[in-house]
């Protein structure tokens, strides 16, 4: 290679860095007013900075949050249709489940304004229960297999859950804690 294709080459690197540099801060932008937008119909700027930030601090715990429990509303769903069918929900969760999830469901019905967490009775399951689910129809979870191990995992979710849907803060100890019990039940559950 002549010094004069190391040069070409040099320059050629950096114009593609300085591309993908403004592509990032193009996207970063862009996410920063889709921020403000939201921000603004929320009227966040109407409140207190001090709990304003520190939710923004516990926001990304909500994301796990939301993203375990909905993952396993998925998990369970796909798995029980594909071993029991179309009927797997009555045929394979208990009454009293199915019974607290209806009475959620009815709740909902009742206030039509509002958009309703989903359609399908396994939204309006809880996390404990979501665990009873998989508990009573362990057979058909051998990725599982120490139903101790997946219940200390949703105990431990489930308090950390508690203290953040209620405006609550968790240490980061907790989060820590959190972290390595998600990174644990995916490398056991999705890889």
């Amino acid at each position: 290679m002549t010094p004069i294709d190391r040069v070409y080459g040099f320059v050629f690197r950096g114009a593609l860095a300085k591309e993908a540099v403004s592509a990032v801060l193009k996207a970063s932008r862009e996410k920063e007013d889709q921020d403000a937008d939201v921000g603004a119909l929320l009227a966040i700027d109407e409140l207190d900075e001090r709990f304003v930030s520190d939710a923004k601090r516990m926001s990304m715990v909500y994301v796990l949050i939301a993203a375990f429990e909905n993952s396993v509303r998925e998990l369970i769903s796909s798995t029980l249709r594909e071993e029991i069918g179309e009927q797997w929900w009555e045929m394979s969760v208990s009454e009293k489940i199915r019974s607290a999830a209806k009475s959620r469901m009815d709740e909902e019905e009742k206030v039509r304004w509002h958009t309703p967490r989903g359609t399908d009775p396994i939204n309006f399951t809880m996390l404990p229960n979501l665990l009873n689910i998989i508990r009573q129809n362990q057979d058909h979870f051998p990725i599982i297999p120490n139903i101790d191990w997946a219940a200390n995992i949703f105990d431990a979710i489930e308090r950390s859950r508690n203290v953040i849907m209620h405006s609550g803060q968790i240490s980061r100890r907790d989060m820590a804690r959190l972290g390595t019990f998600i990174r644990d039940w995916a490398a056991q559950v999705y890889s």
